[in-house]
């Protein structure tokens, strides 16, 4: 196996010498090359180049203020379109967090909102190329293919998710399934027994963990149940809410995912002429401004986002720097009941 095979198969970032070894020339014609400067025949440069792509081998920006092992760039890579990101209150607020770590150690945040199927290579680009120290993981899948394809090249990185989720990556979570537990129980004990929930993508792990948890706790309670498939969009959470209140056996409460579906769900429920909460309780998730603004403010499970984007950025510090670090949980959603949950109407 030639030394270039041996590097790939290790896993490990190539380097120079890599490519000069592929390319069968000096390091210092591959700088020449890479840097554009005179020095080199049009083949051999041809060549080089060549040599850098197979291997995957792209400019270290950050070699120079990288010795010592000092951090200075953090990746976080959001599969959302920027329009909705900027009405997400969860991320406004998880950034945040991040920042408030980042700015005090003088590092900086690389973000990028890209599509679902690019992250695995703008990771790869940004850590081969020596952009980022390391990254945070957002939105776990399900037997992610991020998870081995980021492994495999030594990445650096912490999982928002839980372990079962993470891989070898070490992972910092809330507790989704006790959450859950707790807002149906709540309900429950309002004296609701049709109880539905408006859940993200069916395919993110935090999602399948909520459904599996409302699934069980709903059945042990004896509760007639439904969950209804969103985006995280008000669009959508509007049509899944529309969607459960279209049902002649319609719930008379409803939990949604997040605050903007519970919202949206304001505006659907007066289209049906219903009162929230006489007719209809909304309990939403990750509480935020949007849900003490509205007329009823909204229940909601609280969770201190930007405490958990500080606690995430400094466990990837942890593992940057080789420190043993153990997954753990952040601190749990609390419920907060506020005006737009009540007995149901008799």
């Amino acid at each position: 196996m030639r030394r270039t095979d041996a590097t790939a198969a290790r896993g490990r970032k190539a380097t120079i010498k890599d490519v000069a070894a592929r390319a069968g020339v000096s390091p210092s014609a591959v700088s020449i090359a890479l840097h554009d400067k005179p020095g080199v025949s049009a083949l051999t440069k041809e060549r080089i180049l060549r040599a850098a792509s197979e291997l995957g081998w792209r400019p270290n920006q950050a070699a120079a203020s990288l010795s010592g092992r000092n951090v200075h760039t953090v990746g976080l890579a959001i599969a959302r379109p920027a329009r909705m990101l900027g009405l997400e209150p969860f991320y406004m607020e998880f950034i945040s967090g991040i920042e408030s770590v980042l700015g005090r150690r003088s590092c900086s945040l690389l973000l990028r909102l890209i599509e679902a199927d690019e992250e695995i290579q703008v990771h790869r680009e940004w850590w081969q190329g020596g952009r980022v120290n390391g990254s945070i993981l957002v939105d776990l899948l399900v037997d992610d293919p991020r998870i081995p394809a980021l492994a495999e090249i030594g990445l650096p990185a912490v999982v928002v998710g839980h372990p079962s989720l993470a891989g070898p990556f070490a992972s910092v979570w809330t507790d989704d399934a006790a959450a859950v537990v707790e807002a149906v129980r709540y309900l429950a004990a309002l004296g609701h027994r049709r109880v539905a929930r408006v859940s993200g993508p069916a395919a993110l792990g935090h999602s399948v963990i909520r459904t599996d948890a409302f699934t069980a706790v709903t059945r042990e309670l004896g509760l007639e149940a439904r969950t209804a498939v969103a985006d995280f969009s008000a669009d959508q959470g509007s049509r899944a809410c529309r969607n459960l209140l279209l049902a002649p056996d319609r719930p008379t409460a409803i939990i949604f995912d997040n605050d903007i579906m519970a919202v949206a769900a304001l505006g659907v429920a007066g289209e049906f002429g219903l009162s929230v909460p006489e007719d209809l309780s909304l309990l939403a998730w990750d509480d935020s401004q949007l849900c003490q603004l509205t007329r009823p403010t909204l229940s909601a499970m609280q969770h201190d986002v930007f405490s958990f984007g500080a606690e995430v950025t400094h466990a990837l510090f942890g593992v940057i720097n080789g420190e043993e670090h153990v997954s753990h949980p952040a601190q749990s959603p609390s419920l907060i009941p506020r005006a737009s949950t009540a007995p149901p109407r008799r």
